[in-house]
């Protein structure tokens, strides 16, 4: 009996949101998709002939260059906007800065830039998305964000902390998504747009939050001006 093609799509499609988190080998995909290896090596197949999978030297499967390009033509104009400010802020602080946005009951990076000049940084994978109520990004997104409109699954703690990023206009997280990865985000609302963040993620940084705070914040006025509010 031949698969559904639309369970074969979803499959390859949940292969792709795997491998945004990190690269793996074939059987730990076919290990998360809980399928045959060869069900998994026949996915892959198809996806490195469109060059939206590769495998790379070390036998681990990664993002190919065509995701790259698709990503790109996603939101293509907040994108654009958000670049300069998102390089800047990355050279200014020294720190990987992102752009996220709500997708369904998820946080999903967007865009992001590594500092030029820096020994050591931790990366942020455009396509990278956690729950969003958990992390700083998530925070502030929420914050955007009427309460009967979050998860259902939403701790009930979360209302205090969500309360405290309108208080101050930003979101902090340490340890939530990442063990020993902290983030500080500031939301960014946009006219008809999905609600979206401003963040940088660190291991240590002798920057204070507020003041990355106050740093991002002008980088979210600077492209709602962009985009005409």
């Amino acid at each position: 009996m031949s698969v559904p093609a639309s369970q074969t799509l979803s499959r390859g499609i949940r292969i792709l949101e795997i491998l945004a988190d990190e690269p793996l080998t074939i059987d730990e995909i076919a290990a998360r998709l809980e399928v045959h290896r060869s069900i998994a090596y026949r996915l892959l197949r198809t996806l490195e002939d469109h060059r939206l999978a590769v495998r790379e030297a070390n036998g681990l499967v990664a993002l190919g260059p065509r995701m790259a390009a698709l990503a790109a033509g996603v939101a293509h104009d907040l994108q654009a906007a958000a670049l300069p400010e998102l390089t800047a802020v990355a050279n200014e602080l020294a720190l990987t800065t992102f752009l996220a946005v709500l997708d369904a009951d998820e946080c999903i990076t967007l865009s992001s830039v590594e500092p030029r000049h820096t020994i050591a940084n931790v990366a942020q994978r455009p396509g990278a998305r956690h729950p969003v109520t958990v992390g700083a990004p998530g925070k502030a997104i929420l914050s955007l964000m009427p309460t009967e409109q979050w998860p259902t699954h939403a701790p009930s703690r979360l209302a205090d902390e969500v309360a405290e990023v309108r208080r101050r206009g930003y979101a902090t997280s340490h340890d939530e998504v990442i063990p020993t990865v902290q983030s500080v985000a500031v939301p960014l609302a946009l006219r008809g747009r999905r609600p979206a963040a401003l963040a940088v993620i660190r291991v240590a940084s002798p920057v204070p939050d507020a003041e990355i705070a106050q740093r991002l914040l002008h980088s979210a006025a600077a492209i709602r001006e962009a985009l005409g509010g």
